[in-house]
């Protein structure tokens, strides 16, 4: 049975044999941060200086997670964001490791590190997602989404960007 997102995304979990050829894909260090949860060093990832018009997906599984509308400068050095493409898109995970007490974001589709979100950031959320470059990829908004899962993700993202 799937889940779909309300602005229609399938949001079911891939099969083991879905998940292994993504996470076969996978560069050393991606795999590091979307399946170990580690972090990328801050000012080094290739997309916090993208100002292009798109959205950030997955890069696991290419579910779109941000809107490049959202998208601000933080300071942080890692690409921060106010609000998520979809609220089911973003899953909440409490995250004590380090010491501290943080909210990890994960993908919701296939439950991959994403980074974490705080309350310091603009409105009008208040929130920073505080997210990994090596976690996303970028698709211009004229671009075709990468549907690795091949759920018709191109199709939703252009129906959703017609109901927006």
């Amino acid at each position: 049975m799937s889940t779909i997102s309300p602005s229609g995304f399938d949001l079911t979990p891939p099969s083991e044999a879905e998940r292994k050829r993504l996470e076969a894909d996978l560069s050393p260090e991606e795999a590091d941060v979307l399946l170990r949860h580690g972090t990328e060093a801050p000012f080094c990832g290739g997309l916090l200086g993208q100002k292009d018009d798109g959205v950030y997906g997955c890069r696991l599984c290419g579910l779109p997670l941000f809107r490049h509308r959202t998208k601000f400068e933080s300071g942080t050095g890692w690409p921060s964001f106010w609000a998520p493409f979809d609220e089911a898109h973003v899953t909440a995970v409490r995250d004590t490791s380090y010491g501290m007490v943080r909210i990890e974001t994960r993908c919701a589709r296939c439950g991959s590190h994403q980074g974490h979100v705080f309350p310091d950031g603009p409105p009008p959320t208040g929130l920073r997602y505080c997210i990994n470059s090596l976690s996303l990829e970028f698709t211009p908004h004229d671009g075709h989404l990468r549907d690795p899962l091949g759920r018709g993700d191109d199709a939703a993202l252009k129906a959703a960007a017609g109901a927006a």
